[in-house]
């Protein structure tokens, strides 16, 4: 199986004359789920888009495989890296099967050429994300939650090497979290694709992740595995505020707990 590298390399990122990324390195491949955290504001979905060629750099590099991604033209970009973003338009009346097949759109010339792969695609990724039975079905009908998987089947359609996510269980009640989730660890274990994903809850980051980066007002903290990273002493630190962080002896599982105010009081009166 190949195996893809794609790599920001010392990126600086700006709004209108605002620095709000600083310096930050950042690597995917294959296989890998690659999770970004931290505190609102920190700079992860502007690092993300920026590794999307949706926020141009002020300074640093974009690679794929060393090669300078500058040399790829759209479509051939967007043939190996995708993203999923926050915000995405709720066209009306448009049902959710050619949402779906917007997906393709790389492998088509402008008049819609022929896609002998396409129909196959666009059936597995609305199978995997649970929107089939919902397929002939306007998207403006649907429910946050149902939306947000018809926009993550149109990515998967895709059928990139490289897959960006910016809080893809945003939105979704707690089977659907777990299921993307799983789907997200699937998508490396069995098909080799090389993920980077935006998430707030550090539990779910540890349970997903080979490697997180943790990102504080624009500044990376800290690259490693769950638990080189997600240690009490600097979670408490980034986010302000007192956090344990255990491993489950029985189910292995980190877990990152803050300790609330009603706690610590209970805890002094004890």
């Amino acid at each position: 199986m190949k195996v893809v590298r794609f790599r920001g390399e010392d990126l600086d990122l700006s709004y209108y004359e605002r620095q709000v990324v600083h310096s930050a390195s950042l690597e995917v491949t294959s296989g890998n789920v690659h999770v970004l955290v931290g505190p609102n504001g920190s700079g992860k979905s502007t690092l993300l888009r920026a590794m999307a060629r949706l926020h141009d750099a002020d300074a640093g590099t974009l690679s794929l495989q060393g090669e300078a991604v500058s040399t790829l033209g759209r479509r051939e970009f967007a043939r190996v890296i995708t993203l999923l973003s926050q915000n995405r338009p709720v066209p009306a009346g448009v049902p959710v099967t050619e949402i779906v097949e917007f997906g393709r759109h790389p492998y088509r010339g402008k008049w819609r050429a022929r896609d002998p792969e396409g129909a196959t695609a666009v059936a597995w990724a609305m199978e995997v994300t649970g929107v089939a039975a919902m397929a002939k079905r306007g998207v403006d009908e649907l429910s946050g939650g149902e939306l947000q998987r018809v926009w993550l089947a149109c990515c998967l359609a895709q059928q990139t090497d490289v897959l960006l996510l910016d809080e893809p269980t945003n939105h979704l009640d707690l089977r659907y979290q777990v299921e993307i989730l799983d789907l997200v660890r699937d998508l490396a274990d069995d098909h080799g694709v090389a993920v980077g994903v935006v998430l707030h809850d550090l539990n779910q980051a540890a349970d997903v992740a080979d490697e997180i980066t943790l990102l504080h007002r624009g500044v990376i903290q800290a690259t490693g595995r769950p638990e080189e990273v997600l240690t009490s002493e600097r979670v408490s630190e980034v986010y302000g505020l007192p956090v344990t962080v255990v491993r489950d002896p029985v189910t292995a599982r980190l877990s990152v707990q803050p300790v609330h105010r009603t706690i610590r009081r209970a805890a002094e009166s004890a």
